[in-house]
């Protein structure tokens, strides 16, 4: 089995994954109000969606590395809440960056990560000239995360070289992607595709079309969706375990406006499971 020993350098472990996070048979019973989130929430076109980050952007001024934050740590705090630390299995996690905003938010979710206890590493396979996407990267050095040499996956021939790692998150692509997936992504998202790893994609399962869903080939098949601001139409495809939105920052009037219908998050939850 090829491994990534040799590309990084070893962190020492500071806690467990719960095996039960796990071993769960996918359609187990949902809570009835779980199913009712699902159901009520409100999935946007690719248009819609861009529109409504637009709208953040300009009309209520926030700018683009705030909203990275909260949603990059939503998608930490989702991942914790499924997937929680405990002495029983590996707490390696494989974040899984692209070189827009999901990719932002996926080094965002790292970071948080290792403040939360788990031990990330870094695929970053086309890093963008951006001052922002670089200070985010240096945030995740300083905080000794290791960042993959690109040949590590490049060079691997089947997906067994990520078994090192308990969780994957899918980082990659987002909801302005259209297909068909380009180099350098083709090879990792099709061992994302053919690991048995649990797989958690951010906002957008990377490959899918944002309103359509997989592609023909069937695509990667995440075990969790963390959808943010609001699910877009792909999410009626998710057929995984955790559905959660995140992204706690929706202005009311921006919700009405959209007629988003987004449920009410509990207390001073960052995140809500749909199902």
């Amino acid at each position: 089995m090829l491994r990534f020993a040799s590309c990084i350098r070893r962190l020492p472990s500071v806690g467990r994954l719960k095996a039960h996070s796990l071993t769960s048979k996918r359609g187990a019973f949902v809570p009835p109000t779980r199913r009712e989130h699902d159901r009520m929430v409100r999935y946007l076109n690719q248009s819609e969606a861009i529109n409504v980050d637009k709208d953040l952007f300009e009309k209520y001024r926030f700018s683009v590395d705030q909203l990275m934050e909260l949603a990059g740590q939503s998608c930490a705090v989702a991942v914790a809440s499924s997937y929680p630390l405990s002495g029983n299995s590996s707490n390696r996690v494989l974040v899984c960056c692209g070189p827009g905003n999901n990719g932002g938010d996926g080094l965002v979710c790292a970071r948080h990560l290792k403040h939360f206890g788990y031990s990330p590493d870094i695929y970053y396979p086309k890093r963008p000239s951006n001052t922002l996407y670089e200070r985010l990267l240096h945030q995740c050095v300083e905080n000794d995360i290791p960042v993959l040499e690109n040949r590590c996956v490049d060079e691997a021939t089947n997906p067994t070289i990520l078994q090192d790692y308990t969780i994957i998150i899918d980082a990659l692509l987002g909801f302005s992607f259209k297909p068909p997936v380009r180099e350098p992504f083709v090879r990792i998202i099709d061992m994302l595709r053919n690991t048995t790893v649990p797989v958690c994609s951010v906002d957008i399962p990377s490959g899918w079309d944002v309103e359509s869903g997989p592609p023909e080939e069937g695509g990667i098949k995440p075990q969790m969706l963390i959808s943010l601001t609001a699910p877009k139409m792909c999410a009626s495809k998710f057929e995984g375990r955790f559905h959660y939105l995140g992204g706690r920052f929706v202005p009311k009037k921006l919700e009405v406006q959209y007629g988003l219908d987004l449920p009410a998050y509990a207390g001073t939850d960052f995140v809500i499971r749909l199902r």
